[in-house]
């Protein structure tokens, strides 16, 4: 910045008070930050943008004589994000200008990455508020920009800020402080970059997979499942305290056909004849379809098992055994653990829970059943719109009724601060029918300090390549064990072929180490090709693409990951120990392949906080390529091993594999060290 000459300060009058402001704020706004609230709008309207610096500039040599600092921290001791930090100092910067305004930062990142690292995008709105009224301090919206880029505290971790267009303010991270913070990274594990959980809800119920008994998980059951573990894993991740409930369907009107069936099989126990589970669903409903008599029996069974008749449990019991029997291989299969709790859990709880509805006149009866009616215009139940069934008209409850039952009690015994569903798109005015009946019973009234969470996270359909739904060639839904076997063994075929029998690599590869690789590549490639789309849409199912070495696919990250790791390995280098041990900086930043990648590598944390913004694991998927994609560019450009810069850049290395692991355990990928 060029000082003007003296004399370098200028009178300003306000308010019945002088002030003394220098003309040339260079790199502090502290002579504003200094004046009375009644002269900053009459010191802004003298600063010009000509008397100012169109890029503010700081040297490496101001960066590296502050003090050691580090990203912020939330109250509960959690990571402030790189992109939340660059927003909390534009928030003073803006409260300086306005202040007592309240207004959020609106920060991005820039279209064209070569004017900065970050974007705060606030004066073209702030000037359209402001325009027209009497003395206004601005007259256009880069002008605006200007006295917000002048507000800005100090920061170490600004480098340098500019003003493009009409009032884009962009920000340029400082290589030394950013090097520094993905030291502290190498030295103290992703833990230490986890950010808060959205509004502190650091009690959370998801309710994801929720097969029926009796029933074989199939391609259906897919998306809920992974869908909701990866979920899970963010929020813990992020220290929430997560209930993982499996809200099985284990109560209906099916178990007196299956009670039934199992007693004329002769076997109350169960034995072999319900061992093939989906073989003995569909003889017991064929004969349910074709045989009136014993359509009769097995509608009284229904009766006698919600009655408590104690045969009746003992074989319902035995049939939801064999379910979970195969449930547990196939959760054990995709690393997902969960609680099981099913809708029989819930029924002693229905009557009181209806009969309050009822007493509150949220609940009406109508023909005989009791419902929950959408509310008109005019704020009463409009009886001409689709209700919530929550008792059918012959006395029976159905599935409102138990899930009315089950969240309620996730409110007031589990004390849930956050309540996700994770089924498909098809349930979404159920569920917003259930939260609308919740909200006027008044069970969503704030408790403690926070007014509970309820989210549906609905999404599409898994198409087969021909359009329809996924199905096998005989019309059947495709099961899921089948599934998650065809992926392993092309896998399997796959590793078997690149390595072709030989020992290659370092130290060759053992059977056991195949199986292990093939399982992992297998069912991470299934999972990564859900999980990666738009939780929203219907997606098409395909092998050949999920399985692909050059595309998105998971495929591809773990071979990626495995060569992160094979280049530290050839190191023979302790590289935590080696940033532990060093006395003074390791990380330098000079290639722009470097910076770029360690500014990918430090975007993780904001990544994080947008997956549960959006409950969309997709951020991260996104987020997991592009950063291979610039470690790719990193390798290309910079050479590792060998070279003065080799500590640097194996630190790089470790950030950037540590990252890739951590994000794969969130989408519940197993990460191989090599392949």
């Amino acid at each position: 910045c060029r000082l003007p000459p003296p004399p370098s300060f200028i009178s300003i009058q306000g308010g019945g008070k002088t002030c003394s402001v220098p003309v040339c704020l260079r790199r502090s706004p502290r002579p504003i930050l200094q004046a009375p609230l009644s002269l900053r709008p009459a010191i802004f309207g003298h600063v010009r943008p000509c008397l100012l610096p169109s890029a503010h500039v700081r040297s490496s040599t101001s960066v590296a004589e502050e003090s050691e600092h580090s990203l912020g921290q939330t109250e509960e001791g959690r990571r402030v994000s790189l992109k939340g930090e660059v927003a909390k100092l534009f928030a003073q910067a803006i409260e300086t200008v306005f202040p007592g305004e309240g207004v959020e930062p609106l920060i991005a990142l820039p279209g064209n990455p070569k004017f900065g690292d970050y974007q705060c995008n606030n004066a073209m709105s702030l000037f359209s508020k402001m325009k027209g009224k009497e003395n206004a301090p601005f007259k256009n919206p880069r002008d605006l920009a200007t006295g917000i880029m002048a507000a800005l505290p100090e920061s170490p971790l600004i480098q340098e800020t500019s003003i493009a267009g009409p009032g884009f303010i962009n920000v340029k991270i400082a290589p030394i402080w950013l090097g520094a913070e993905l030291e502290a990274l190498v030295t103290n594990g992703t833990a230490t970059w986890a950010p808060p959980v959205p509004d502190q809800r650091n009690r959370v119920v998801v309710d994801f997979s929720s097969p029926n008994i009796a029933k074989e998980m199939h391609v259906g059951h897919l998306r809920s499942t992974i869908l909701g573990d990866s979920l899970c894993r963010a929020l813990e991740f992020c220290g929430a305290d997560v209930l993982r409930l499996n809200h099985v369907g284990d109560w209906g009107t099916q178990f007196g056909m299956l009670i039934e069936y199992l007693k004329d099989q002769g076997t109350e126990e169960g034995g072999k004849e319900i061992s093939d589970l989906q073989a003995f669903y569909k003889a017991a409903k064929i004969r349910f379809d074709e045989d009136a008599e014993f359509k009769t029996r097995a509608q009284k069974a229904v009766v006698k098992l919600q009655g408590g008749d104690s045969e009746s449990l003992a074989m319902w019991t035995s049939i939801c055994e064999v379910s979970r029997r195969e449930f547990a291989t196939l959760y054990s299969r995709l690393g997902v653990t969960l609680q099981e709790r099913g809708e029989s859990f819930y029924n002693q709880q229905i009557p009181s829970i209806l009969a309050e509805l009822a007493d509150k006149q949220v609940a009406v009866e109508n023909e005989g059943a009791l419902c929950v009616f959408p509310l008109g215009a005019d704020g009463k139940q409009d009886k001409d719109k689709t209700p919530l069934i929550c008792r059918k008209s012959d006395g029976g409850f159905n599935y409102a009724s138990t899930d009315l039952a089950a969240l309620k009690q996730r409110l007031d015994v589990e004390r849930a601060d956050w309540l996700i569903y994770v089924t498909d798109s098809g349930q979404k005015n159920h569920f917003g029918m259930l939260f609308e009946s919740a909200l006027r019973a008044g069970w969503l009234e704030a408790r403690e300090r926070i007014a509970p969470r309820l989210d549906h996270v609905g999404f599409g359909l898994v198409m087969g390549e021909d359009g329809k739904r996924f199905r096998t060639r005989s019309g059947e839904v495709v099961r899921l064990v089948d599934l998650l076997d065809e992926a392993k063994e092309r896998c399997l075929k796959q590793l078997q072929d690149r390595w072709g029998g030989s020992e290659e690599g370092e130290g060759g590869h053992t059977d056991e180490e195949l199986e292990r690789a093939a399982e992992a590549m297998g069912y991470g490639a299934v999972k990564y090709a859900d999980l990666h789309q738009n939780r929203s849409s219907n997606y098409t199912f395909s092998f050949d693409r999920m399985l692909d070495l050059r595309g998105n696919t998971a495929v591809y990250l773990l071979y990626a990951h495995a060569r992160i790791a094979s280049i530290v390995r050839k190191s023979e280098c302790d590289v935590v120990k080696m940033v532990s041990d060093t006395k003074g900086p390791v990380i330098q930043l000079d290639d722009p392949a470097e910076l770029q990648l360690a500014l990918m590598i430090g975007r993780f944390p904001e990544v994080v906080e947008s997956l549960l913004d959006e409950l969309a694991p997709n951020r991260l998927c996104e987020y997991l390529y592009d950063l291979s994609g610039s470690f790719n560019d990193f390798y290309g450009q910079c050479k590792v091993l060998g070279v003065e810069q080799q500590s640097s850049r194996l630190a790089l290395c470790e950030a950037t594999a540590m990252i890739m692991r951590q994000s794969f355990y969130i989408l519940g990928i197993t990460p191989l060290m090599r392949i």
